[in-house]
């Protein structure tokens, strides 16, 4: 036949391809299926293909490994394009089928199976009646494959676990999060893998948010929830970096970063992959705490790490607050204007001085004149006029000196007085608001 020398070089290309081939008892008729389903399916002929494929199935089912490749191949083509719906189950079937034969045949059930749960995942997601079987299929395939199994069943097992569960299938809570667990270990190995090629790793990320969104609507999850089912194994091992993104993706999720655990799992993080942002995160939890040495500690971290203006002005704005709460009234100014100076846009640095300076009074007063004495509310008042603060500015204001007060120590107003102690300026003398 005239197709036969363009099926011969398929044949032989194919036998390169997949190694030792059992032609069986009638090799001359297995060798002219073989061509003719091959390049039926080279052409997009996949119903003619059917007849030799399966010829060679029934009749050489230990042929190559091939013959179920190409069959799956032909299969899903034919659902894919086949509007009856009863002709595509019956396709799908026997696309899923042709598994099976190959690890009958030709053992490789691990790999094997790592191809047909996605398949099968694809065929059955939405048939509740096999949820029992994909759940199954799914459970075998991660058994065999262990962190081997394929990134696309990652997602596909959280979803058949959830689709189960939610047709009636048991599974309790510890049991879903046990195999919430094991997915993203899995996860994060090839976040490892993918990092050390140099490839990106933002469609895993994705999937890592796809898993996270189902577990939530799996599990009624709180604080609680993540302190007792999953601190103890992290307690246990508190330098898992894969188990600390959990605890912190979850956390933050259910609004649980005040939970002690999340400490614990930044500071995991941040020792193994240092970030700004983690540093920024953890100094912020220690000032909260009171804990000034360690606020401070990654405080200083972060400036470190701080790569644009705005990310220093940050920095220096939470130290500010930082230093202010400790007293330390000097370093709290410097700060704020470090921040300022870092970004200009970040005017509210300019509030906490004014604070810092509306606080001063009782520091700063010498108890020998009234205008001196007040002029730390001028500062203040400055202050607060370059952050914008109307409220600060107007409860300044009412602090600032009578007219009778200046006065009676023949200054005028809009003359400069300096004020000294710790502010160490130079302000100009206004007189308090007539109505106040």
């Amino acid at each position: 036949m005239k197709l036969f020398p363009v099926c011969f070089v398929l044949v032989m290309l194919s036998t390169s391809l997949y190694g030792q081939w059992n032609w069986g008892d009638d090799p001359a008729t297995a060798k002219e299926k073989n061509a003719i389903y091959n390049d039926m399916m080279k052409n997009k002929s996949y119903d003619a293909a059917v007849e030799p494929l399966e010829w060679l199935l029934t009749n050489t089912p230990d042929l190559n490994p091939a013959i179920y490749i190409n069959g799956v191949k032909i299969y899903d083509a034919l659902q894919k394009q086949e509007t009856d719906a009863a002709k595509k189950k019956a396709y799908q079937d026997r696309c899923l089928e042709l598994y099976d034969q190959r690890i009958e045949n030709f053992g490789d059930e691990a790999e094997v199976l790592n191809r047909k749960a996605f398949q099968a995942y694809k065929f059955l997601k939405d048939d509740k009646e096999r949820y029992g079987d994909l759940y199954n299929l799914f459970e075998k395939t991660f058994e065999l494959n262990g962190d081997q199994v394929m990134v696309n069943n990652l997602v596909a097992y959280m979803d058949v676990i959830r689709r189960y569960r939610a047709a009636g299938g048991s599974l309790t809570d510890d049991e879903v999060l046990e195999k919430y667990g094991k997915t993203m270990a899995i996860l994060d190995k090839n976040v490892d893998k993918y990092e050390k090629a140099g490839k990106s790793t933002e469609s895993l990320e994705k999937n890592r948010d796809f898993i996270n969104r189902m577990l939530t609507g799996m599990v009624e999850m709180d604080c609680a929830f993540i302190e007792e089912k999953i601190g103890p194994a992290f307690e246990a091992d508190p330098s898992h970096l894969p188990m600390a993104k959990r605890i912190i993706a979850l956390s933050l999720t259910y609004d649980c970063s005040k939970s002690p655990i999340f400490l614990t799992a930044a500071k995991t993080i941040q020792e193994q992959e240092p970030t700004f942002s983690m540093a920024k995160i953890i100094a912020i939890k220690y000032d909260a705490a009171k804990d000034y040495d360690q606020a401070n500690k990654y405080y200083q971290e972060a400036l470190e790490m701080a790569q644009s203006g705005q990310q220093k002005a940050e920095i220096h704005y939470g130290l500010a607050n930082h230093y202010r709460a400790r007293g330390l009234k000097s370093k709290s100014r410097s700060s704020a204007l470090a921040a300022v100076k870092a970004d200009p846009s970040k005017k509210e640095a300019y509030k906490v001085i004014g604070d810092l300076y509306m606080t001063s009074y009782d520091d700063c007063r010498q108890g020998i004149s009234k205008v001196d004495d007040r002029a730390v509310f001028l500062a203040a008042y400055d202050m607060y006029a370059k952050a914008g603060d109307r409220r600060g500015m107007s409860n300044a204001e009412k602090q600032f000196p009578s007219m009778e007060e200046i006065f009676e120590l023949s200054l005028k107003e809009g003359q400069e007085i300096k004020l000294g102690c710790w502010i160490n300026t130079t302000v100009t003398l206004k007189r308090r608001p007539a109505d106040t």
